[in-house]
């Protein structure tokens, strides 16, 4: 907390308490003989400091006094300073203009409250406040305290006098408890006073705001603003084009297509386009996962291909039915003999835990080419000349912005080139895979799962439930409603065909 009593022209006013030891700003003022300042100055807890002035003013006079808000170090560096909170009281009068705080005193006396920030700074194992002043005018005496947070303040240096001969100040000291007293008779116009104190590591927090603009390699300058200007159109067309891909993709969930195709009393399971459960279940989620493989098993099954039957508690039996054909797709010829090499006409399911049994990474190539192939799904191999362009991208960028911190300066390129690559590594996962075809194909199919959900086994003839409960299967599976379709046809009698069990299903029973 300093509080400098009298002063200087509200004593050059702390003049920022530099804590760099470099220049605080200076307080100047107009003549205004006799002038008494009385100047308490408090640093509080949050390194804000506290002033409250009160000049007296004799008649005739008139007292003036400016703190630069900003202020030239030299070498390109910079301290700002800033003024909250202003009260007056009495004649005087304060403004803000030129980046300077002035305060104007009257004939008799006049009270001025303010905050001055960013005026504490760091040294050594230490914290330190400097109170720089330049005094414009003739004053007749200045009183000051100056209170910190900490008792254990101490005194660096106080002079007085014109600039290049300053001489000790006649009366300073801190009392036990902590405080600082200055007392001051007798200045003159042109002299300077410049007192520093020392705290502790840590008392305040250091907030003193001093920046070298012309030394920084990170300082913003015209080539990088016109970086981050390309930057920032770069991204503007990356959002873009991602909006445009991703049109049409919202889904309200109010359409719905009935899936049952009906003929007089024939009724019949449908998708759209004829579109199959393992290419349904990439197109709804955009992967091929798991369920989408076993939903293609049971539906190779349902076509007679295949015939599952269960032979344990927790495991199944995997048979062959009919050969591979033409009508098979290519990721379904993958599946057929993945799971039943030309050597085996069966195998168990648990067979198929073995390690380098199955590939499951073949069958997801598999079933996403077969997607590409019919124009639903995005090649993701386009994918890939983004990623490499991202990441060519953040090398250079860090490269160059190494480069310029080094020698020219300018660094912000490097690092706006950097953000692009990044920008460029993330557009990819933010496209959609599914191409114009592949969207409105999976808006269909989700309609059609939400048809699913209103057929009722009373609404197929009895003869007729048994296949379509069959043909409907998989596709539940893939939407995970596959227990739901169980249910709705659990009642199904599998004898109403003329045959028992279900032909593809061994167990049912």
């Amino acid at each position: 907390m300093l509080s400098f009593r009298g002063g200087a022209r509200a004593a050059l006013l702390l003049l920022a308490a530099a804590a760099t030891f470099a220049g605080a700003p200076l307080a100047t003022a107009q003549p205004a003989p006799g002038a008494a300042i009385i100047a308490d100055l408090t640093l509080n807890r949050d390194g804000v400091l506290e002033v409250v002035e009160t000049i007296s003013v004799p008649e005739g006079g008139k007292f003036t006094m400016s703190l630069p808000l900003r202020l030239d170090l030299g070498d390109g560096r910079e301290r700002r300073f800033e003024v909250t909170d202003v009260a007056t009281q009495g004649t005087g009068t304060t403004t803000f203009a030129d980046d300077q705080f002035t305060i104007e005193a009257n004939p008799g006396e006049s009270t001025f409250r303010y905050h001055v920030r960013n005026t504490v700074g760091v040294a050594p194992e230490s914290q330190v406040f400097n109170w720089v002043g330049l005094l414009n005018a003739d004053v007749s005496s200045i009183s000051a305290t100056v209170v910190a947070p900490s008792y254990q303040m101490a005194l660096v240096d106080c002079k007085l006098g014109p600039i290049g001969a300053t001489r000790p100040c006649a009366d300073v000291h801190i009392e036990p408890d902590g405080v600082l007293y200055l007392e001051q008779t007798g200045l003159q116009r042109g002299d300077a006073i410049d007192l520093r104190l020392q705290l502790p590591p840590n008392t305040v927090p250091a907030n003193a705001d001093i920046t070298e603009p012309g030394r920084s390699p990170f300082a913003l300058s015209l080539p990088a603003l016109i970086a981050f200007g390309v930057l920032l159109a770069a991204l503007a067309g990356m959002a873009a084009l991602v909006l445009g891909a991703r049109r049409g993709t919202a889904d309200d969930g109010t359409r719905v297509i009935d899936p049952l195709l009906r003929d007089g009393n024939t009724v019949q399971f449908t998708s759209p386009e004829g579109v199959l459960p393992g290419e349904a279940g990439l197109l709804l989620d955009e992967h091929a996962d798991p369920v989408d493989l076993a939903a293609t098993v049971i539906d190779l099954a349902v076509r007679r291909y295949l015939r599952i039957s269960r032979i344990a508690e927790a495991d199944w039996r995997i048979e062959r039915v009919n050969p591979a054909d033409d009508q098979l797709r290519d990721y379904e010829r993958i599946v057929y003999e993945t799971l039943l090499p030309a050597e085996a006409d069966a195998v168990r399911f648990s067979e198929l835990s073995a390690p380098g049994r199955m590939s499951l990474d073949a069958l997801r190539a598999g079933l996403i080419a077969d997607a590409v192939a019919r124009g639903t799904f995005t090649d993701p191999r386009s994918r890939a000349l983004p990623r490499y362009l991202g990441a060519a991208l953040v090398a250079v960028g860090a490269a160059v912005t190494v480069v310029l911190a080094l020698t020219a300066g300018h660094a912000l390129v490097g690092v706006a080139i950097a953000l692009g690559g990044v920008a460029a590594l993330l557009l990819p996962s933010r496209l959609p895979l599914r191409t114009d075809r592949g969207r409105e194909l999976a808006a269909q199919l989700r309609a059609m799962q939400r048809g699913l959900e209103q057929v009722r086994r009373a609404d197929v003839p009895v003869d007729q439930q048994e296949l379509l409960f069959s043909r409907a299967l998989p596709f539940t599976v893939v939407g995970g409603r596959g227990d739901n379709w169980i249910r709705v046809f659990g009642d199904l009698d599998p004898t109403a065909d003329g045959d028992p069990g279900l032909y593809w299903f061994g167990g049912f029973e």
